[in-house]
Order: C-alpha cells, then structure tokens, then sequence
C-alpha cells in the first residue's frame, strides 16, 4: 500500500505495517488530531486488550492552524503539527491503536477534494477491509468535518462490493445527534473503562492549554446523552455517544448525500410537528 509521501505511518506494537493494517475490524476516519477519541472511542475501547478486534486511526489533516496559547503561545505553525502529531501518536499507545495514519493534508485540500486524500482512504480502507468504519456526521458544523466525511463516502462508494463494511457511522463532534429521532440514533456505549477515556481525551494538551476545553466538553457531552437518552428508564449507560447510521450511502452511490441526511432533519421536523399537534 503507497500513501501520499507526507503521510505518518505509526503501529504502536511495532509489528509490520502491511500485516498491522490487515488485522483492522474498527476504522475511523478523522478530521483533524484528537476527533477520533472524541467521536469514536466507542470501537477504541471495545477493541482495547482484544486480539480479535483491532483499531485503526486515520487522520486526515495536518494539524494546521491550531489555537496557541500558554506554553504553547510562541510555537509556529509548523511546531504545531509536528506536536499534534506526537500527541496522536501517545493516544494511539494509550489505547492500544493496531495502527495510526495521519495523511497530512491541509484542509483546503480537504474541502477541494483534492484526488490524491481519496486515492489514499481507497488503498487504506482496501487494506484494512474494516468491519466498522466511523467517520464524521454530516450534519456537523466544521466545514472540515463535513468535507472529510464526504471525502470518506467518495471512497467507499470506491470499493467492490465484497470489499465494503458492514456498516458506517456519522458520529458527533462539533454538532451532537440528540436531535434525532431516538429510534433512529444509534448508540455508541462509551461506558467502559473511563480511566482510558479521560487518558485518551487529555493528552491533547496543546488544544486543550491551548484554549479549548475538549477533554471536559467531551465528557460532559457524554454524561448528558447517558442521562437523557430515556425519559422513563432508568440509566442504562454511564457514558454515551450517538451516530447517524450512512451506510446506505457507501452502498448505493447514485444516493444524493444531501437529501439523505437532510431526511432526518425532516422527519425530526415532523416529529416535533405532530406531538404539538396532539394535544392542540
């Protein structure tokens, strides 16, 4: 597999690449450093300390363009990228990753769609032939976000048929999915080991010192989905994420992106609509 050559190629156990790629069942794609343990660490901790299931994360962007501030405040750009890149590499050690990619595109080639970032999430979902892949919900407010999941659909829509997942996920970042229809959702338990959790959200310290409260918003948001997922039960999770379910989007590519997610939209919409008009 030949990826773009400012790509960062990193197996935590050391094991050959080629073959650490091939035992993936889990595949995130990602914006930027840090999404990925705040939208999917779901599949992280389920493949945490098995020799079954295996965790791949891909990073797209170069880490660019980050805030700077405290210890961080007189590092340039590129000083940036090169930490951002040392801080995802120590979440893919902590939990316990088969493999981190991080592409190195800047996100105006991402939201040009630039040819060469979906040649290589071809080659990489190829590779792996994941089970799962996660990647981020289209109804997120980042524009990178939304480009590097649109990027994410053009790929798959790549792949043979024998070669697709069984199942993709919009997952939330920026713009969370309690919106949603509640049949609709699905949910990401995120209960299991919070130690790992927390490990895995604060190791980004240049975002987090830089300005951004990540770690804890992450958390919070989690809390929250955990509580009021159900009205009338008592808590079944401690801590939750939710997903829009887009497989239906890698598997039929003459499928309008747009209309399929803004669907949703209306019939949460509708929803709303028809409680109201029940008790007028």
């Amino acid at each position: 597999m030949k990826i773009n050559k400012n790509a960062t190629v990193f197996v935590p156990d050391g094991k050959d690449f080629e073959a650490a790629v091939k035992r993936t069942t889990h595949l995130a794609i990602a914006a930027h450093q840090d999404d990925i343990e705040f939208m999917a660490y779901s599949p992280v901790a389920e493949c945490f300390g098995s020799q079954n299931k295996w965790f791949c994360g891909v990073v797209v962007t170069d880490g660019g363009g980050s805030p700077r501030n405290g210890i961080y405040a007189n590092c340039t750009d590129a000083d940036m990228k090169r930490i951002r890149i040392e801080e995802q590499k120590k979440a893919a050690v902590i939990g316990e990753y088969g493999v981190q990619l991080l592409l190195g595109y800047t996100s105006s080639q991402v939201k040009s769609g630039d040819k060469d970032l979906v040649s290589d999430l071809v080659q990489i979902l190829r590779a792996a032939k994941p089970r799962y892949v996660y990647v981020h919900n289209l109804a997120d407010k980042h524009a990178t976000h939304v480009a590097t999941a649109i990027r994410a659909i053009a790929a798959l829509r790549e792949l043979k048929s024998d070669e697709l997942p069984e199942k993709v996920y919009g997952c939330e970042v920026w713009r969370d999915l309690d919106w949603m229809n509640d049949e609709e959702k699905v949910f990401l338990d995120c209960s299991a080991m919070p130690n790992i959790s927390r490990a895995l959200s604060g190791v980004f310290d240049s975002q987090i010192s830089g300005g951004k409260k990540y770690d804890s918003a992450a958390e919070g948001r989690r809390l929250a989905n955990a509580t009021f997922s159900a009205s009338h039960a008592c808590d079944s999770y401690s801590m939750l994420n939710y997903a829009m379910d887009i497989t239906p989007l890698a598997y039929d590519k003459t499928m309008d992106i747009a209309e399929y997610v803004t669907a949703y939209i209306l019939r949460f919409c509708k929803s709303v609509k028809d409680t109201i008009e029940s008790f007028k």
